[in-house]
């Protein structure tokens, strides 16, 4: 058998926050940058484009009924998400054809016309190298103050697509404790698979090496960068960091996990940095000799597992 080798890279920085063209710039660059490594797959964190709204665990006020810094934040957000398919991944399909890349990234989805109109969700793209859009899910269940700001996903997306990297899948944040979502994915035979939070503290990494050693796949768990100034300067910031524009709200802490759950690389912490590794698939046919949780490690004649997608 062939070898199956692909070199693999998570961009581990800070959007231009909540401005979506310069954030698409940036992006632009920085798959750029990734590619000249060798990177035939690279990754952003959750809701890269154009950052993730950290403001709504941080700021007090953020949550207050009609409290107007909150509502002129929403909607500078809003101004600020993309419609998919739109300009902006135009933008984003042109880099990955003239780089031959995968790229898998999160950015805030608006809904322009029709049902839905006005309604903001946490999307996750996969994009070809030809430039189409392989894959798009919106995650399933907002958590916690996110649904200030974001809508219910759907079923869509949650399976891995063939890419010439890999079949390529991803889950978003804390879709990573559901486990029939992980269980999904699972069945769609992945091989690599973007776990996509907004940095990747202690149990964001317990739960990104848990999803490898259980799916038996690779795991970019991607994290972001985002520093005080960076939140909306019309909400007040917390008392522990008032006048600390530099202090990291969000410190990545990316790192890419094998399939029996080992690190590859990182994590990450403090810094921005282009975190690569080479990817052996043929580790996991390997590891599946002991765990398959779709295959002779499953029990269907005990259980029965299916999953709708409501559009």
């Amino acid at each position: 058998m062939a070898e199956r080798k692909v070199r693999a890279a998570i961009v581990q920085a800070a959007p231009v926050f909540l401005d979506l063209d310069k954030s698409v710039e940036k992006a632009i660059r920085l798959t750029g940058e990734a590619a000249r490594k060798g990177a035939r797959l690279v990754a952003f964190g959750e809701t890269w484009l154009p950052g993730y709204p950290a403001w709504l665990d941080l700021c007090p006020g953020s949550a207050y009924w009609d409290h107007a810094p909150a509502k002129k934040a929403y909607a500078r957000l809003a101004a600020n998400s993309a419609v998919i398919p739109g300009p902006e991944t135009d933008r984003l399909g042109a880099a990955a054809c003239e780089h031959g890349v995968v790229i898998v990234i999160g950015m805030h989805e608006r809904v322009a016309g029709g049902p839905g109109h006005g309604t903001l969700y946490n999307t996750n793209l996969v994009i070809g190298p030809d430039g189409e859009i392989l894959s798009r899910h919106r995650k399933l269940v907002p958590t916690h103050a996110e649904r200030l700001v974001w809508g219910p996903g759907n079923g869509e997306g949650l399976e891995a697509v063939p890419t010439p990297a890999g079949r390529v899948g991803s889950l978003i944040c804390w879709e990573h404790w559901m486990p029939l979502a992980r269980q999904a994915m699972h069945e769609s035979a992945e091989e690599i698979h973007v776990a996509a939070w907004p940095t990747v503290r202690d149990m964001y990494q317990v739960a990104s090496r848990h999803y490898a050693f259980e799916g038996r796949c690779f795991v970019l768990a991607a994290g972001s960068i985002t520093r005080a100034r960076d939140l909306p300067s019309d909400l007040d910031l917390p008392g522990d960091l008032q006048g600390k524009p530099e202090t990291l709200v969000c410190a990545g802490g990316s790192c890419i996990i094998a399939p029996d759950g080992s690190l590859l690389a990182g994590p990450a912490f403090d810094r921005e940095e282009i975190i690569v590794a080479d990817l052996d698939l043929g580790r996991i046919a390997e590891e599946s000799m002991a765990l398959d949780v779709t295959g002779h490690y499953n029990r269907p004649d005990v259980f029965q597992f299916s999953k709708r997608v409501v559009k």
